[in-house]
């Protein structure tokens, strides 16, 4: 790595701990604010945000996930014994983006949701009390080891099929993924990474194989029948071409990442929050009532997914700003949902906030507005009553300053270590 690779990865992780400050400084300057650290046009006011989401012709997401480290060739050799990539709901426009999108839209319909939701509490109250057992014995417990990252991979578990068995793995190659492309790693831990991404790709391909020879009623048997029907003819079904193989891998990873790191960041940076706020705290325990509006307090305060990433499709002129086509700009949830625009008092937190209609940009907005959304609110819901009613005195451990992982993807706490 040269000097300037150093030097921007170090004005990244400084931006992705703490990128507030930037957004306030782009919000009140005169058109948009280039970035050098994104290599992007920072997009930071809610109004041209949603400009830009209404405006997929005009505004690609087929760079939305491009990586901000590039993996060393060691690394690239290793992913390339696996599947190649194809392009997902998060990453297509138009037609193609419809045609991802629809398997999601059923599997995670308003019905689903509900039939999961009995499963989700169930779940969290199991996990809750096993918590307050580990603060009981240990006095301190780490929320995020312990409980965010657990939950959310149990339920995304059972909403895909996977065998109870296969989810920390999945869990564990989804956060390779995440630190091999948003993270600046040694070689050696980028191979590891790699070998981890591999193994979740197989694990993935195994899963889509069975369920074109055994359909179930599950997330990975609808997305195989929508994505890779079956137009063989005779007995049986047809085996998957290698193509079908490559979009369902690269989707299904897509979900399963999105489906459990988001929550997971969302459960921390909610837990985070409150108990940085004792008042806000205590008030939920008195007044259970407002678990709905302090999670979308939370969401809102501090976004999980920051925002994503948009291309020019043509000249254009945005805020004043004149863009050229093929310009890439960094679409700012975060900041957004900070805009004093929209939000009064935008920078504290309060539970009691009637929020506006439209509300808050936490879930994106627009035809790629997340289609998990109503799934991770019932997750954090259904944390927040395991833990109000179980652990009405939790506090941040003594001592501990929780530091947040340096990533605009999925914000929220490396630890939070807690106790009561």
């Amino acid at each position: 790595m040269d000097q300037a690779q150093r030097k921007r990865h170090a004005l990244l992780d400084a931006l992705q701990r703490d990128p507030y400050p930037l957004y306030a400084r782009a919000r009140r300057s005169p058109g948009l604010t280039f970035v050098p650290a994104l290599d992007a046009w920072l997009v930071a006011r809610d109004a041209d945000i949603r400009e830009v989401l209404l405006r997929p012709q005009d505004f690609s997401s087929a760079q939305a996930l491009r990586p901000d480290v590039l993996p060393s060739p060691a690394a690239l050799a290793v992913l390339a014994k696996g599947f190649a990539g194809r392009p997902t709901v998060v990453s297509t426009d138009g037609p193609a983006h419809r045609r991802h999108r629809a398997p999601l839209n059923s599997g995670l319909s308003a019905a689903r949701t509900a039939a999961l939701t009995p499963y989700i509490r169930r779940q969290a109250d199991i996990l809750a009390e096993a918590f307050a057992d580990a603060v009981a014995e240990r006095g301190q417990a780490d929320l995020m080891a312990e409980y965010a990252r657990v939950l959310p991979g149990t339920v995304i578990g059972r909403l895909l099929g996977l065998d109870p068995a296969d989810v920390p793995a999945a869990v564990h190659g989804s956060y390779s993924a995440e630190r091999l492309l948003f993270r600046p790693l040694p070689e050696e831990e980028q191979i590891a990474a790699a070998e981890d991404v591999l193994a979740l790709q197989r694990l993935l391909d195994r899963y889509a194989r069975d369920r074109r020879a055994r359909p179930r009623d599950d997330l990975i048997s609808t997305m195989v029948g929508a994505l890779a029907p079956d137009a063989g003819l005779g007995p049986g079904p047809r085996d998957l071409t290698e193509d079908q193989r490559c979009e369902l891998v690269a989707n299904l990873q897509n979900l399963l990442i999105a489906g459990h790191l988001t929550t997971t960041a969302l459960i921390g940076g909610t837990m985070l929050h409150l108990l940085r706020h004792p008042d806000q705290w205590r008030l939920l325990h008195t007044r259970p009532e407002l678990i709905p509006a302090a999670v979308e307090e939370a969401a809102r305060y501090d976004t999980a997914v920051q925002g994503f990433r948009r291309t020019t499709t043509r000249p254009l002129t945005l805020a004043g700003t004149e863009l050229p086509a093929g310009a890439t700009l960094f679409v700012a949830y975060g900041s957004a949902n900070r805009d004093p625009a929209r939000h009064q008092d935008p920078d504290t937190f309060d539970i009691t906030r009637p929020h506006p209609r439209p509300r808050h940009l936490a879930f994106g907005h627009g035809p790629h507005g997340c289609p998990g959304s109503q799934l991770a609110r019932v997750q954090l819901r259904g944390t927040l009553e395991a833990f109000v009613r179980r652990l009405p005195g939790l506090r941040p451990a003594e001592g501990h300053e929780p530091a947040m992982r340096p990533t605009l993807i999925h914000r929220s706490p490396e630890r939070l270590l807690l106790t009561c």
